[in-house]
């Protein structure tokens, strides 16, 4: 228990679809990260830094909006170069980030060359700096969360595209729900110490169920038969490129991961359909068939059945992507 706690994802109420989405792309971070879309007041940094306890490192990184690019990749000192004969290197947000979760709020806020490099470092895993021919090298390996408000501007789709995940949360809570939340988040305020401790045998079956599925993933085809189905469905949905059915396919597998199963099965492709299409189906194209709240979504989260703030079960989307990492720093 650090000394300071924070809300433990166990004890988030509702929000099942952002969980589930959450606990796919940590124990796969190769699916490209988790895109939150919805209002404020959804508790969705709350859920993301829970998302962080899961993961060996612990480590919850946040980008500041109005971050520099220096300050994200991290700078080379050349008179040190010079001088000694080595690269001395001032690690970013980046490299602090690795092992763990990195937080960007407001993704679509932010200048579209930095959202650019920051999905190009999550899908490489490595970040890779080069100034007046010096370079450095260091592993950038993090789950990526972004989230944003549609009301306040859309990222563009390339970059949209780009995420690996996608979910939509809705800010209209049922009173019930609502209550259970505010009581929750009360006896949190109330003492925080206490409350973690309540939930903590539930927070250790969840990282421990995420650590199995981790170790499982491997031994998990990606097998044709599946990947045919989403193939069709891609096709039919209309999504352009492949990055979807990429997506899409290492998300049925990390769920078939978390239900403890040795293959994929329809389930774990349906389960995961909305979060790998909803960024990239064309809006002409007709949406696709609901399956009345997938079973394994409900499967997916038997020991987790409550969350934090309360957010509505959200849907989800997919990708994440990789283009040519640009060469850096450049002076803003």
């Amino acid at each position: 228990m650090t000394d300071t706690p924070h809300f433990p994802l166990s004890a988030v109420v509702g929000a099942d679809d952002l969980k589930l989405a959450l606990y796919l792309t940590a124990i796969d971070p190769k699916i490209g990260g988790v895109l939150i879309e919805g209002p404020r007041g959804m508790a969705k940094s709350t859920l993301a830094r829970g998302l962080a306890d899961l993961l060996a490192s612990g480590q919850f990184v946040t980008l500041p909006l109005g971050a520099t690019e220096e300050r994200l990749v991290g700078t080379l000192d050349l008179d040190a170069a010079l001088s000694e004969g080595r690269a001395q290197f001032s690690p970013g947000v980046l490299a602090k980030a690795d092992g763990g979760v990195l937080y960007v709020d407001e993704v679509n806020l932010l200048p579209d060359h930095l959202v650019d490099l920051l999905l190009d470092v999550a899908a490489s895993g490595t970040n890779l700096i080069e100034r007046d021919g010096i370079s450095h090298r260091h592993s950038a390996k993090f789950v990526l969360i972004g989230t944003m408000n549609p009301e306040e501007g859309e990222l563009r789709p390339q970059l949209l595209d780009r995420f690996g995940l996608n979910v939509a949360l809705s800010g209209h809570t049922a009173p019930t729900e609502r209550g259970q939340i505010i009581r929750r988040r009360l006896d949190f305020d109330n003492d925080p110490h206490s409350f973690c401790a309540e939930w903590e045998s539930q927070q250790q079956s969840l990282r421990e169920r995420c650590q199995k599925a981790r170790s499982a993933l491997a031994s998990i085809p990606l097998d044709d038969h599946a990947l045919a189905q989403i193939t069709e469905r891609c096709f039919a949905a209309g999504v352009d490129g492949l990055r979807a059915d990429l997506v899409w396919l290492r998300a049925a597998r990390a769920h078939a991961a978390w239900r403890g199963a040795s293959a994929i099965a329809e389930e774990d492709i349906d389960a995961v359909a909305e979060f790998a299409l909803r960024h990239r189906r064309r809006e002409s194209s007709p949406p696709a068939p609901q399956h009345s709240q997938p079973p394994s979504t409900q499967n997916a989260n038997p020991s987790e059945g409550q969350g934090q703030w309360g957010e509505m079960p959200a849907q989800a989307l997919p990708v994440g992507a990789r283009r040519d990492v640009p060469s850096w720093p450049k002076k803003p």
